[in-house]
């Protein structure tokens, strides 16, 4: 299934693509797509409704695809090729950043460049959402975890990120810098995470266009990691790192401007776009 939410920011309502490509209401159904409605027995009833019979909802906007995330979790450098493009070594175990539930925004809206940004980039990623809770869960379970995948744009200020002192987060939390969406794809239809086709422009501009399949830990290891350290619960949302192709990687560097747009997307799990405004 294609789940999504539909409507102005704060008044979404949940809905699914259909097989034809009609948005059709779910609000009859599902209080919003979270929670209890993507653990696998609120993904089952779902999936046990005729979606013909669901009221269609006229294209607009499209909000982020999982409501009520508890947390939004980062996997830095987790792309051989990237880490070899910024002149990094691959860590030996993954590096764990947050990013403020607050910078989350859905798949085609504005994003903002903060005042005082000099360096905005770009970083087109596999994001995991998680449907039921997972702690000290293995490898081999992992994935049983998973509600479904989606896209993520996980927009980074490099200055705020590096050059001013203590950790990645400030760099990677200003308000709209984690577009997800436009769909939450269940799982079944992604039967591999790793090796999905992922591809990113600027001003119609290719500037990524790799695979999941370089990354260095994988889907399954990073959810049965993360439950080593903390609980993951229905609505948290995993981006997993990027390829190559960023702005900082570039020689010289290319950063975003006002009026700048980007377009990106994962084979199976759509596209966005986005008009980078200046803060005003």
């Amino acid at each position: 299934m294609k789940l999504m939410r539909v409507g102005e920011a704060g008044s979404e309502k949940p809905a699914l693509l259909d097989a034809d490509g009609k948005i059709r209401d779910l609000s009859g159904h599902v209080a919003d797509i979270g929670g209890e409605a993507i653990t696998p027995t609120g993904l089952a009833k779902i999936a046990a409704i005729d979606s013909k019979s669901l009221p269609e909802i006229a294209p607009g906007r499209i909000g982020a695809c999982v409501a009520g995330t508890g947390k939004f979790i980062c996997i830095g450098l987790n792309y051989s090729d990237h880490a070899a493009e910024t002149g990094a070594t691959v860590p030996p175990e993954p590096i764990i950043f947050m990013k403020a539930t607050s910078a989350i925004a859905g798949p085609n809206d504005n994003v903002v460049i903060p005042r005082g940004s000099e360096k905005t980039d770009w970083e087109v990623e596999l994001g995991v959402v998680i449907g039921k809770t997972a702690k000290y869960v293995t490898d081999a379970e992992a994935l049983d975890y998973v509600a479904g995948y989606c896209v993520s744009n996980d927009v980074s200020e490099r200055a705020f990120q590096t050059e001013r002192a203590g950790q990645w987060t400030k760099g990677k939390s200003c308000d709209t810098f984690g577009p997800i969406g436009p769909w939450l794809v269940t799982k079944d239809e992604i039967p591999e995470p790793q090796n999905l086709g992922m591809w990113l422009t600027v001003n119609g501009q290719k500037m990524q266009n790799g695979s999941s399949k370089t990354m260095v830990y994988g889907v399954a290891f990073l959810v049965s990691y993360l439950s080593q350290f903390m609980s993951l619960h229905p609505g948290d949302v995993i981006s997993t790192g990027t390829p190559p192709g960023v702005g900082m990687g570039l020689k010289p560097p290319r950063y975003l401007k006002n009026g700048d747009v980007v377009e990106l997307g994962i084979e199976g799990l759509g596209t966005q776009k986005q008009t980078f405004v200046a803060d005003r």
